[in-house]
């Protein structure tokens, strides 16, 4: 089974592990818009320099890049960055994630046929089972992995050499990691979210490569509105694409986007429908706060990871949200936002 998800092109049954492209990743768009090397990455300074540095480093010492640990919010690149190094280590790169991997023979069947120099991706990370991350503790630091055969009286330990990889963690809760997983990454760097001129960019070259025409106060609209996540400034794009093909003459303006992100419940502050419903409901229903995130989300009828890892991290970035040892509290600029008045607060 395990050359059947580990062989070159092809698409795992089980849905663990894919070297291939997906039919997503298919799409002409999608293979465009992500790039490919660090020259083209815009955003994130600091991870793009240290990296430049550490996979040059590699490269002349003929050996593999160190470990590396990405974390931070959704949407930012983590996913794209792990790409990145292996096309800039010129090496084979494996995709799986945490909750993927139940049992420790899944990872050994992925470990034992990565190449030399291989990349292995582990997207959300912090969700791989306890039993399955213990395999990584030899894997990571001495390149080995111990099967163990029968059992009781008659049990031996064997020693399998592995060939000497990398790998990509990303997370984005990197609290939930255990020590002694977090301590073996050599690399460990935090997304923040992109500032507005970085956006800006990011938009002129996907609206380039789409064979878009935008303006610069259509690209600051739209940057306004994207909560600072690349993810979201390319969806957010192409909606506004299709609003100005079939209701404008195919332009991108400021009151295009405006127009456009208005039918899709996008404000200027780039809050959804549910980032309003979030804050009304700790204004309405709790009193502005404090309130504990399970009530909130019993309230709102949506999963705690979705507010945790979706909804709080931007409105915490803006202030939108207080978060604190008793609960979550409305800020005053929640108020405003949502017009209404601080004093309407009853204690």
């Amino acid at each position: 089974m395990a050359n059947g998800l580990l062989k070159r092109g092809k698409v795992s049954p089980h849905g663990i592990v894919d070297r291939s492209c997906t039919v997503d990743d298919r799409e002409p768009e999608m293979m465009s818009l992500r790039p490919q090397n660090l020259d083209d990455y815009v955003g994130q300074r600091e991870v793009v320099d240290t990296l430049k540095i550490a996979i040059q480093a590699a490269r002349q010492r003929k050996e593999p890049l160190d470990h590396v640990l990405f974390h931070g919010p959704p949407g930012l690149g983590k996913t794209t960055l792990a790409h990145i190094i292996a096309n800039e280590m010129q090496v084979g790169l494996t995709v799986t994630s945490g909750p993927a991997l139940e049992k420790g023979g899944d990872l050994l069947g992925i470990l034992t046929h990565l190449e030399e120099g291989d990349v292995l991706f582990i997207d959300e990370i912090h969700r791989t089972p306890k039993t399955v991350e213990e395999f990584l503790y030899p894997a990571m630091e001495d390149f080995a992995v111990d099967f163990v055969f029968d059992k009781g009286i008659h049990a031996r330990s064997h020693r399998y050499q592995l060939k000497r990889f990398t790998l990509v963690g990303a997370t984005t809760r990197v609290g939930l990691l255990s020590a002694p997983l977090r301590d073996r990454f050599g690399l460990f760097r935090s997304l923040d979210f992109y500032e507005l001129e970085d956006l800006v960019q990011i938009i002129k070259r996907s609206a380039s490569l789409l064979g878009i025409s935008v303006d610069d106060k259509g690209a600051l609209s739209l940057a306004r509105r994207s909560r600072g996540t690349p993810r979201i400034v390319n969806r957010l794009l192409k909606r506004v694409r299709d609003y100005a093909q079939v209701r404008a003459d195919g332009r991108i303006t400021r009151e295009t986007v405006e127009a456009a992100l208005e039918l899709e419940g996008v404000d200027r502050l780039g809050l959804t429908g549910l980032d309003r419903r979030y804050l009304r409901t700790i204004i309405d229903f709790y009193n502005g706060g404090p309130v504990g995130i399970e009530a909130i989300a019993a309230t709102l009828q949506e999963e705690t990871d979705t507010l945790v890892d979706v909804v709080e991290p931007y409105l915490l970035k803006i202030g939108m949200v207080i978060r604190s040892s008793s609960g979550r509290k409305a800020s005053t600029s929640a108020y405003s936002h949502l017009g209404l008045k601080a004093r309407q607060r009853l204690f």
